[in-house]
């Protein structure tokens, strides 16, 4: 029932932006806006594209932060916007909420509106919804256990051995992760975590060496899993570094680069999991502007509900390409 109501909320606030037209706004709206990695990167670009495209149709003059996935840097980037005095600012929640508590409670003091995307602050979202404060992503241990699911679908049976490689030192980075691993572990798979350094989440090509290595270290290995966008797009070379044929190694992960669609259509990658990293851009701008001019409480909107696969990536690569999904 409340995902039936939150749907219809933001159907109707869709509805009620989009009837409107293009919008002249009477005084300037200013959002400083978090994007998450590098400018134009895979995990990045569809949220860019998003965010822009809703500046745009509200009239809302954008200015994007990038981090590399730094939750230090994140928190410092939202002190420059708060400093700036922005109508409002769109941050995600990867350094946490003791960290971002303080800071989230003075900017929303001096009247900034808050929101939040992608890594969700649910302690943060329930103090200040009514002040705006929404959150557009995925439910992250859904998200992981979804992508686990649709693993096991693709081949793996009880006893298996797998891999689950991903940020486990930083528990608000490894949430989607434990879904995953839970899924194999569910389905009977032997699992191990194996720990992402801050080098590889900055550069996943430095996680190439680390995994032929670990394959040629466990010739038994069935299946790889991560829940980070950047190393999914080099599992593929990972795998024929290593000498594996496609669907040697099962292989599931997160959002869709160029890389990861190749991946995807040669039959490396089985399955990674889709959340919609357009709307994580489109929606906090617009949460915001409707928050700035009908007081609109925060949404909370789950973009994640889907995997790509073989059998459907053939119809979403053309809209992959145009960097909307």
């Amino acid at each position: 029932m409340k995902r039936r109501f939150c749907l219809i909320s933001v159907l109707l606030a869709l509805v009620l932006v989009l009837s409107m037209g293009p919008v002249t706004a009477q005084d300037e709206i200013v959002i400083y806006m978090q994007m998450g990695g590098t400018q134009g990167d895979a995990s990045t670009l569809a949220r860019t594209n998003g965010a822009r495209a809703a500046a745009e149709h509200l009239g809302i003059t954008l200015v994007e932060q990038y981090s590399s996935w730094d939750p230090q840097v994140m928190l410092e980037q939202f002190q420059q916007a708060v400093a700036a005095s922005p109508t409002g600012i769109a941050i995600m929640g990867h350094p946490g909420e003791e960290a971002f508590g303080p800071l989230v409670d003075d900017a929303i003091a001096q009247g900034i509106i808050v929101t939040s995307g992608n890594n969700p602050l649910p302690t943060l979202e329930a103090k200040y919804q009514t002040q705006g404060f929404g959150y557009a992503g995925a439910d992250l241990y859904d998200g992981g256990h979804l992508t686990g699911t649709a693993m096991v679908a693709a081949g793996l049976q009880a006893g298996d051995e797998a891999l689950v490689y991903d940020i486990w030192h930083q528990e608000g980075r490894s949430v989607s992760s434990r879904g995953l691993y839970d899924a194999l572990v569910e389905a009977g798979l032997t699992v191990e975590q194996l720990d992402m350094t801050d080098d590889v989440d900055s550069d996943a090509s430095l996680a190439v060496p680390i995994l032929t290595a670990y394959i040629e270290a466990h010739p038994n290995l069935r299946a790889i899993g991560t829940q980070h966008g950047n190393i999914t797009a080099v599992l593929p070379q990972v795998l024929q570094e290593a000498g594996k044929q496609p669907g040697d190694i099962i292989v599931g992960g997160i959002d869709l680069s160029p890389a990861t669609i190749e991946g995807i259509e040669t039959g490396y990658i089985s399955a990674s999991f889709d959340q919609v990293l357009y709307l994580q851009g489109y929606y906090p701008v617009m949460q915001i502007w409707l928050t700035h001019n009908y007081l609109i409480p925060g949404l909370h909107i789950n973009t994640g509900v889907g995997t790509v696969t073989p059998d459907n990536i053939a119809a979403i690569a053309p809209l992959i390409e145009q960097g909307v999904r």
